[in-house]
């Protein structure tokens, strides 16, 4: 059986929220592998530089291909059968365009968001 890894930044309460769900709707099938890529050490296992996986969300292929963005996240929502039909439009140039718009306006409001959400979470 294949596996899809997920680079997640578990220095942020809402990466951490997120996975947490990732792997609740993944339990029951275990296709994904999760490592936090937030400690200083984790440079020495990641498969590309610490410093570009903590800033974009990444999933890497058994086959070694690395996705990012909404690429990375409709591939990995589709290792979850019920939502495997999110794979093509990650996939699909124009949905995956505008996909990586409105996630690259995310990230300029993450920095708020993970604040407030460190606050909600103390």
């Amino acid at each position: 059986m294949s596996q899809l890894t997920v680079f997640y930044d578990g220095a942020c309460p809402l990466c951490v929220r997120e996975i947490a769900m990732l792997r609740r709707l993944d339990k029951p099938r275990q296709r994904i592998r999760f490592m936090d890529v937030s400690p200083p050490d984790a440079a020495a296992y990641c498969p590309i530089p610490q410093a570009r996986l903590l800033a974009r969300f990444h999933v890497a292929r058994d086959d070694g291909e690395v996705l990012q963005g909404a690429e990375a996240f409709t591939e990995a929502y589709a290792q979850i059968p019920w939502l495997a039909w999110l794979r093509p439009i990650g996939r699909f140039a124009p949905s995956r365009w505008m996909l990586n718009r409105l996630y690259d306006g995310f990230l300029v409001i993450r920095p708020a968001l993970q604040f407030l959400a460190g606050k909600r979470s103390t």
